[in-house]
Formats: structure tokens, C-alpha cells, sequence
């Protein structure tokens, strides 16, 4: 009895079953082999290619906006310095004034009789005090006796130099030029010692002070130029005159203020307005905001090409930004920036420049944005 034959299709699948497994082995053997591949075949994975553009550093002026407040260059609280009934007011609330001029009248009550009292007493102590000397020249007066005299003269002359004092504190006058910005007093009001009754303002000249952060605080000096811009959009121009020397504990902000003038008189003190200080200028390259990356440890930093063609990762200082561009330092002068590609790539990778003035305007990552 003959034995019969499997049927063609099973050979056939024990066939290309062992034709599988004969590839599979000889598939491992070439992927795991223990050499290099040769020079010519690694040299026939072509580079990674970016799109690059070139960029040179160029002068540029920073600018630091603090948000502050005006106040007047000189502002004086007005305090009686004698007791008495208010008896008049020679100038009227927000009335500008001449520095000398008198603000306020008090009732001086027995000050000009008294005055009057002590100046006769000084004539009659200066006349003793000429007869003792033709006395003491003839020897007719003690020295104790001439002492005595001049002593009291000298009392005599300090007792009319405080009573006039006294009385000219009755019609205080203003210290400077400048606008009598709050009078609370009426004529027959009492003031005592020391009240205050009104306010002076010179606000020919303004000062505008902010604070600005710790970490910008050194790049300022006095004798920058600054703007102040007002809140209606306007601008004053003026000079950094004062740095904090010291930081604020709570804040850590130094203090900083800014003169200008105001020969119009304008009514800013008080208001707020923002201060925009120009700082000294620096090298900077201008970018893209969207080619600033973080480091491994959370810095910005940039991808460039050196002159092999390899890619870099330099750290790099935000100078200044606004929504359009970026401006940073720390690049070398002269810069081939990856503006394309540069997710794809790492620090020390060789890639095939290729100049980003071949891509279309619109997919430049430094082209403007198109107008709305």
C-alpha cells in the first residue's frame, strides 16, 4: 500500500516558512554586526537641513517704563507761628504768589506797644551807656557800674530783635514763588502755635518718582534722559536725578524720581503718569521672539550655526522686546540664525544651511505681520 503525498499548498507553506526564518536570521546577523559601517555608506545620510538667516549686531537704546506719580517740585505746609485771631487775608485761595509776599495777617494784639515800649527802653540804655563812657574816661565810674550799663543796653536790643520777630510772624510771607493751593482759615478764625492753616506749591518744575525691580536697578544713573508720559498721551521731557541707594524691605524696588518742567503749569501733581528712562546703549541682535528657547537649566538661549556648519545653543539677554521682535545680547557680532528646523536638530549636529530668503515671505518667522 504506497504512502500518499501532503497536498501541494501544505508544501508550499512549509516552504516559504523556512525561507522566512532563513531571513530573519540572516537580517539579524547584518543589523547587529560588530564594525562600523564604512565611511562611504554613514556619508550617504545627507545632513539635516535648516533655514538660516544672517544677522549682525547693531546699536540699540533700551528703554525702561515705571509706572509712577508727579509731585510738585516744592510743596510747604503752612503753620502759624503766633497765636491769634486770623485778621486777614491779603491773597485768595489758588492765587499765585511772589516769594516775600504776605500770605496772612494775625492780630498782633499788644505786640506794636509793646515793640514801641522796648525800643524807647534801647534809646534810654544806649544814652546811659554813652554818658558812663565819657564818665569812665574820666575815671568818675566804676567798671562794675559801666558793665552793669552795656549789660542792660545789650538786653534792651535782644528784647526789640524778639518783638520784632514776633511781629513779623504775624504776616508770614511766602518762602518762594508758587500758588496758594489750600487756605483753611477765614478772617476771625483762632490759630494757635504750630496749626496748620494752608498749603504752597511751586509747581513750575515736577518731579516724577517710581520704583523699579532689583534686577534693573544697576543700569540706571542720574543724567539719563527720560519722557514722562501723561495719561492723555503727552510727553514731558526730563533727567533720572535720583537712585535709591538702598532698596525697599518690603518690595526690594529702589526708588527712583525724575525732573521736569512745567512752565505752563499744568495741573499734574498728584497724577499718575508712567516714566520711560533710556538707557545706555548696547550691541544687540534683533529676532523673532519665536527663536528664543529655554536651556536645561531655564535660561534663554538662541540656535545659531558656527562656521562648520554645526548647530549651537548660546545663552542669551532679553535687552528689550515688543510684539514684532526681540532684542537680545550675547551672540558673537556676526550670526547665521536657525529660523527653521531648529526643534529637528541639537547643539553639535552638522546640518545643511540653506538661506531663509528662499522661503516665502509669509512663512519667515521674521517677516512683519500682514496688516488687518
Amino acid at each position: 500500500m504506497s504512502r500518499r503525498l501532503p497536498p501541494l499548498s501544505v508544501l508550499l507553506a512549509i516552504g516559504l516558512v523556512l525561507l522566512l526564518l532563513l531571513w530573519l536570521a540572516l537580517g539579524d546577523q547584518e543589523r547587529f554586526r560588530e564594525t562600523a559601517p564604512p565611511a562611504e555608506e554613514a556619508e550617504a545620510v545627507a545632513p539635516p537641513r535648516v533655514e538660516v538667516v544672517e544677522r549682525r549686531a547693531e546699536e540699540h537704546s533700551p528703554r525702561l517704563v515705571v509706572q509712577g506719580q508727579l509731585e510738585a517740585h516744592r510743596e510747604l505746609e503752612l503753620r502759624a507761628r503766633q497765636a491769634g485771631r486770623v485778621a486777614a487775608l491779603p491773597v485768595a485761595l489758588g492765587s499765585q504768589v511772589e516769594r516775600g509776599e504776605v500770605l496772612l495777617e494775625v492780630a498782633g494784639d499788644e505786640l506794636p506797644e509793646r515793640l514801641e515800649q522796648a525800643e524807647a527802653e534801647l534809646a534810654l540804655a544806649r544814652a546811659e551807656l554813652a554818658g558812663a563812657e565819657d564818665l569812665r574816661r574820666r575815671e568818675l565810674i566804676s567798671n562794675i557800674d559801666y558793665l552793669r550799663l552795656q549789660s542792660g543796653a545789650a538786653r534792651a536790643v535782644a528784647e526789640v530783635a524778639a518783638l520784632r520777630r514776633q511781629l513779623d510772624e504775624t504776616r508770614p510771607v511766602a518762602p518762594f514763588d508758587g500758588v496758594l493751593d489750600r487756605l483753611d482759615v477765614e478772617p476771625g478764625d483762632l490759630l494757635q502755635v504750630g496749626e496748620s492753616w494752608g498749603r504752597l506749591v511751586d509747581d513750575t518744575r515736577l518731579i516724577a518718582s517710581g520704583w523699579v525691580p532689583q534686577r534693573q536697578a544697576p543700569g540706571l544713573a542720574p543724567g539719563l534722559a527720560t519722557e514722562v508720559r501723561l495719561l492723555d498721551g503727552s510727553h514731558l521731557p526730563g533727567e533720572l536725578t535720583h537712585v535709591a541707594s538702598r532698596a525697599d524691605e518690603s518690595t526690594r524696588s529702589f526708588r527712583i524720581e525724575v525732573a521736569t518742567d512745567n512752565p505752563e503749569r499744568r495741573r499734574l501733581a498728584g497724577a499718575s503718569a508712567s516714566l520711560i528712562v533710556t538707557l545706555p546703549e548696547r550691541r544687540v541682535h534683533r529676532l523673532s521672539p519665536a527663536l528664543l528657547e529655554l536651556d536645561e537649566q531655564g535660561r534663554l538661549a538662541v540656535k545659531h550655526l558656527d562656521d562648520d556648519d554645526r548647530v549651537r545653543r548660546d545663552r542669551v539677554e532679553l535687552v528689550d522686546a515688543d510684539t514684532r521682535e526681540a532684542r537680545v545680547a550675547g551672540l558673537p557680532e556676526r550670526v547665521r540664525l536657525i529660523t527653521l528646523g531648529g526643534g529637528f536638530v541639537a547643539p553639535g549636529d552638522r546640518v545643511t544651511p540653506a538661506p531663509a530668503e528662499t522661503m516665502p515671505e509669509a512663512e519667515s518667522p521674521l517677516a512683519p505681520p500682514e496688516p488687518r
